[in-house]
């Protein structure tokens, strides 16, 4: 073959260099703009790099603007979602109702009146069988209206106080035999309460229906020395008995004669009994006290001249001792009338049982006597009741009246 039917090479590679050129054009362009000879090693790997990072960006930026596509078929199949769980709370426990003792019903308003009433007959026999029509009630000399309801059965709530001084330390063991006998004797839904005094005064038993906890009360019960007779009264008035339907009661075992050591004054405490209602059976050992003195003084008196200026010191004290005996019964006798009780006066100890049992029974027959007072007015004043009787055989003994509410 000629050779000039051969073409050159450089001939051949001249069209592909005009196009190579002109995609080389930009690209020197674009290294020059940006500062980079276009005869440096590093230009490429920096265009790579850069060329690399521009790529990462994009793809990153596609990635975050792309929103997933669920599976329908996934999802369909798993149904609704559940619903959100509720913390199940601990539920708050219940404060217990406070219980309320026989007798701790307390009307707030009323100005209804209880009286409590003990009838006897001329015998003093007690009589259980009276109705309204046998009762009449005066207030400062007004006749007072009775409705069908005025008797009703009514607990009673009963404090024992003993005075455990000197002058009873000695038979106490007979009194803790006469207060379980007089405790036996009560009613199911009466309460009973137990109040120790001598150099203090101590509430040994607070209200129970409990024979078991009286009985274990009353073994607390130690002697002491002096008789605070008075502030036993006051703390029975005011903090024994409150406002409630129940009657009052207290039995109180003493000679009644105060050491002169406490606060409170005779006067002022039953001034406390008449406003808290309670009835006062007294339970007294100065007919006791008396005949050992008596007995001591006339053998004194029996020695001779010389005798009895020896023994003048000793023979002053017994007087003097019976002259407060005599003047503590008036006081006893005068608290029992006032409150609606009863002075007892046993000549022994021994007599205690039938005493206290005695004093449970007239509780039990005594008369729940309400009326509401033609004075309504709320002044706090004193009012004096009497109860009479239509039938004169019968005598009536209730307090000698009792201080009006005031608002």
């Amino acid at each position: 073959m000629p050779t000039s039917a051969m073409p050159h090479p450089l001939l051949m590679a001249r069209p592909s260099s005009k196009y190579f050129s002109l995609l080389l054009i930009p690209l020197i362009l674009s290294v020059l703009l940006a500062g980079v000879s276009p005869l440096s090693d590093s230009c490429a790997p920096a265009l790579i790099v850069a060329s690399a990072q521009k790529s990462t960006s994009q793809t990153q930026r596609r990635k975050a603007n792309a929103q997933p596509t669920p599976t329908p078929a996934t999802l369909e199949t798993l149904g609704a979602p559940p619903p959100v769980p509720k913390l199940k709370q601990k539920p708050e426990p219940q404060k217990p109702e406070p219980e309320i003792a026989p007798g701790e019903v307390i009307s707030v308003q009323t100005t209804e009146v209880l009286l409590p009433v003990t009838v006897r007959d001329y015998s003093g026999h007690l009589v259980n069988d009276l109705t309204r029509k046998d009762f009449r009630v005066f207030e400062n000399g007004n006749e007072q209206p009775l409705n069908d309801l005025a008797l009703r059965q009514v607990p009673v709530d009963a404090v024992l106080l003993v005075d455990a001084s000197s002058s009873v330390a000695s038979f106490l063991d007979d009194f803790r035999h006469a207060a379980e006998g007089f405790a036996a004797k009560l009613a199911a839904n009466d309460r009973i309460s137990l109040i120790k005094f001598d150099d203090r005064v101590e509430l040994l038993q607070d209200w129970t229906q409990s024979r078991f906890q009286l009985r274990r009360a009353l073994s607390r019960i130690e002697p002491g020395m002096f008789t605070r007779f008075n502030d036993a009264l006051m703390l029975a008035a005011t903090d024994q008995f409150g406002k409630s339907k129940s009657r009052h009661a207290a039995i109180v075992l003493s000679d009644g004669i105060d050491s002169g050591r406490g606060a409170a004054t005779l006067e002022a405490a039953v001034q406390a009994l008449l406003k808290a209602q309670v009835t006062v059976y007294i339970v007294s050992n100065t007919e006791i006290s008396r005949a050992t003195k008596k007995a001591e003084l006339d053998q004194l008196m029996d020695g001779s001249s010389a005798s009895l200026r020896f023994n003048q010191l000793r023979i002053d004290d017994l007087r003097e001792g019976l002259r407060v005996l005599d003047q503590s019964e008036e006081n006893l006798a005068q608290l029992a009338a006032a409150t609606g009780g009863r002075l007892y006066k046993p000549k022994g100890f021994d007599a205690l049982d039938s005493i206290y049992a005695e004093v449970a029974e007239e509780l039990l027959h005594q008369y729940a006597l309400y009326y509401t007072p033609i004075n309504r007015s709320r002044d706090g004043g004193f009012r004096r009741v009497q109860v009479q009787m239509t039938n004169p055989s019968y005598q009536a003994t209730t307090r000698v009246g009792y201080f009006a509410p005031k608002s």
